[in-house]
């Protein structure tokens, strides 16, 4: 208890009121995850609202077929705002999360999120804003996908990445790399190559250096 207090109050005193910090507390449950830990799968019902203490979160929806598309990125401080539709909804998960990195995060009983939209205007202003937040973030990854060719696709994929997990080199596989753009590992190989003859990226094994960010 003592030390979720300590880091809700050092990460958000400037957003929630003393009172809603210590109801997270109280109410809340932190986990901690690896890289690449599933949290929450499609089709999964929603118990719980996800909070980021700290890691980054990537978020893929899944078409008819079973391919997999990125949508969006959570960071420290932010919440998924499907969670947050599907629980006003009590509708199944539409969406898959997994850990881009090691990631602390406070999972908060959906009950709890219409209570405290009525009680702390803090909360309410969270909610409203990480909804928009995040439409605005769809809304760009459906632009990404309908206006821009998958080189361009690829080379903001890979600078969102860098900025994401605030290092230019890159622990990733082409195979990594075509499922979350909905591609193929032979097409991103070339584009990859494409890139690194324009000296935008160096390659190495299973890693990959970013230049042009």
């Amino acid at each position: 208890m003592n030390n979720c207090l300590e880091q809700l109050s050092d990460k958000f005193q400037y957003l929630f009121e003393k009172d809603l910090i210590k109801e997270l507390c109280h109410y809340g449950q932190l986990r901690q995850y690896k890289e690449e830990d599933l949290l929450m799968e499609i089709g999964q019902t929603i118990t719980h609202i996800p909070i980021i203490l700290s890691g980054s979160i990537k978020i893929m929806t899944e078409d008819k077929q079973g391919g997999e598309l990125l949508l969006y990125y959570l960071e420290t401080g932010d919440t998924c705002a499907v969670t947050l539709n599907c629980c006003t909804r009590k509708a199944k998960s539409s969406i898959r999360a997994l850990s881009e990195s090691a990631a602390e995060i406070l999972f908060i009983p959906a009950d709890k999120m219409e209570e405290w939209i009525i009680q702390y205007t803090s909360w309410r202003n969270f909610v409203l804003e990480s909804y928009s937040s995040r439409l605005d973030e769809m809304l760009g990854a459906i632009d990404n996908l309908v206006f821009h060719n998958l080189e361009e696709r690829l080379l903001k994929y890979l600078k969102d990445k860098v900025w994401v997990n605030k290092s230019s080199v890159l622990n990733i596989t082409h195979y990594q790399i075509a499922n979350d753009l909905h591609s193929s590992r032979v097409v991103i190989s070339r584009l990859m190559k494409k890139l690194e003859k324009e000296k935008k990226i160096i390659q190495h094994r299973n890693k990959v250096e970013i230049l042009d960010f």
